[in-house]
């Protein structure tokens, strides 16, 4: 399922007790295997949904998702390379 690039936005940008569907992974051409491998590892995959329970004040780290029954804490960089739409 496509979305428009409207619809999507980082996950890093999502508030508090918000819920959204991951749509895609993004990571720089120099960084893209690691660093997608890394959040495909931690569960983050196209298609699930997830909540973000918590960020730190301020826009700094860490952010606090849940996937599933998992409870997973990523720096706000790394949140951003996850794409996401609202649902």
């Amino acid at each position: 399922m496509t979305h428009p690039v409207s619809d999507t936005v980082p996950l890093g940008m999502l508030a508090m007790g918000d819920k959204a569907r991951v749509v895609a992974i993004e990571a720089k051409p120099e960084d893209a295997q690691g660093i997608s491998t890394h959040l495909r590892n931690l569960g983050f995959d196209e298609g699930l949904d997830i909540e973000l329970l918590h960020q730190s004040p301020f826009g700094g780290d860490p952010v606090a998702v849940r996937i599933g029954t998992m409870t997973v804490a990523l720096r706000r960089s790394e949140a951003n390379l996850v794409k996401v739409t609202r649902i």
